[in-house]
């Protein structure tokens, strides 16, 4: 004999006989799962997700291909390269500047190649007085006397381009030939060339991936 949800003896397993309950009880409702969060966040930083790539550590949300690389990190995109030009050097002195009678050009001056890592890559001399180090030290020997402690900035950007700024140097910083104006940023890319000093030129080149 069975028995039904209600306790009768029924002689049929599919209806009660008694008071006709179904003799299976239905079963009991599954618990549902919790929405998901609509705000959905990059599973490697946590950062809310504003695009198909996380803006923090360049997660694909897709998953359809590696993760975006952040400007200015890991190994360095572009690459400055300083050397001496006799050309300009030779117009500097045809204008008169400061102390030109005095400033020599370098007899021997080695092409030196200096990556573009970080935010910001600052351009000039290094000098204990002011605790100043530049990324591109340009210190020497030879030592360009026109070059001021702090001559020039390059900044990062999150294209992974680089602006260039003058900050306010003793002679001027000069892009393909145009001066900059200063604290006002030029963009730059690989082929520009800057001058500055009494013969310093910089060239930008691509780097090694």
């Amino acid at each position: 004999m069975a028995t039904c949800p209600q306790g009768h003896a029924s002689g049929a397993d599919d209806y009660c006989d008694v008071c006709g309950a179904q003799m299976t009880a239905a079963p009991p409702p599954q618990p549902q799962a919790p929405a998901a969060d609509p705000a959905e966040s990059c599973p490697i930083c946590q950062t809310p997700r504003a695009g198909q790539f996380c803006e923090v550590c360049g997660h694909d949300f897709t998953g359809g291909g590696a993760p975006v690389p952040l400007p200015a990190t890991g190994a360095a995109r572009w690459e400055a390269v300083t050397a001496a030009d006799r050309s300009y050097y030779e117009k500097v002195i045809a204008e008169g500047g400061p102390d030109a009678d005095t400033v020599a050009f370098p007899p021997y001056c080695p092409e030196r190649s200096f990556g573009l890592y970080g935010e910001q890559v600052r351009i000039g001399r290094r000098s204990r007085a002011r605790n100043l180090t530049p990324e591109i030290d340009l210190s020497g020997p030879p030592e360009d006397p026109g070059v001021s402690h702090l001559h020039a900035v390059l900044l990062a950007q999150p294209d992974g381009s680089w602006m260039l700024v003058d900050p306010g140097s003793s002679n001027g910083t000069q892009v393909n030939g145009k001066p900059l104006r200063v604290n006002v940023p030029v963009r730059v890319g690989p082929g520009d060339r800057i001058h500055l000093g009494a013969w310093t030129v910089i060239t930008i080149r691509e780097g090694t991936p």
